[in-house]
């Protein structure tokens, strides 16, 4: 059976209101997928549920939905407690990590610029529209929301009160040694998150070339914070973010909870 198409729309959803589409939506529809009048479709606005609708061509470019019926209620499907700080990275990868934490149930995204960020323009309009397409394809009834970059101290002091702060510290303490050495490493991260269960938790990634001293002496120096280990190998920064936010979600997340 074909999958009915699923679309994020701005407005809110009741039954008989008429939606414009935009340009782009209205271009999937009719000429990406050629519906016809009448087709089905299903909308979301991360306030108001699904709803099942349908598709009216208004001219050959543009289209209108009408929704019929709330197919699932908005309750209990508000995501995780989980934010993801990152610092980013080139754009493919970037762009993965946006992609990946909105799947994976992160309720919101920190682009943060440490002294090593290498990539330090970033376009919050394009990690929208990732974010959004993502939610489309995996069944999510929100967005993540998404905020501007800031800087590393701006944006722990943005966090709620009550975050735990879950450090990626790959680093050990033997200054002169590669990545650190040995001594000083973090606990692994199973065994932490075996501690913040039912806690707001936020997971902080560097870029590449990790943090600097400075930068780690402060978050291990700073309250609320967990330094934990993510294996034996040093790993990309957009795999530490995907790897780190999946074992959160096994131990910490809804994980548990059956699909809908």
């Amino acid at each position: 059976m074909a999958t009915i198409p699923r679309l994020y729309v701005d407005a809110p959803l009741a039954e008989g209101g008429v939606l414009a589409l935009d340009d782009e939506q209205s271009n999937y529809l009719l000429r990406v997928l050629r519906l016809e009048d009448g087709a089905a479709v299903r909308l979301f606005n991360g306030r108001d549920g699904e709803w099942s609708a349908q598709v009216q061509k208004v001219s050959g470019k543009r289209a209108e939905a009408t929704p019929l019926k709330q197919t699932r209620s908005q309750q209990g499907q508000t995501g995780t407690r989980l934010t993801l700080l990152f610092a980013p990275v080139k754009k493919d990868q970037t762009d993965l990590i946006i992609e990946k934490a909105t799947e994976l149930g992160a309720a919101r995204l920190v682009p943060v610029l440490t002294e090593r960020t290498q990539t330090r323009t970033v376009r919050t309009d394009r990690f929208r529209k990732i974010a959004l397409e993502a939610a489309e394809q995996t069944e999510r009834l929100d967005l993540p929301e998404i905020l501007e970059a800031a800087g590393l101290d701006a944006a722990l002091d943005a966090l709620p009160r009550g975050t735990a702060l879950i450090f990626c510290d790959e680093a050990g303490d033997e200054a002169e040694a590669p990545w650190g050495g040995e001594a000083g490493r973090a606990r692994p991260m199973l065994d932490v998150l075996a501690e913040l269960k039912g806690r707001p938790a936020a997971i902080l990634t560097g870029p590449e070339g990790g943090f600097t001293s400075g930068e780690r002496a402060f978050l291990r120096g700073r309250a609320d914070t967990w330094p934990v280990g993510l294996g034996p190998r040093i790993l990309r920064a957009e795999t530490a973010a995907i790897s780190a936010m999946t074992l959160w979600q096994a131990v910490c997340g809804d994980w548990d909870q059956a699909g809908t």
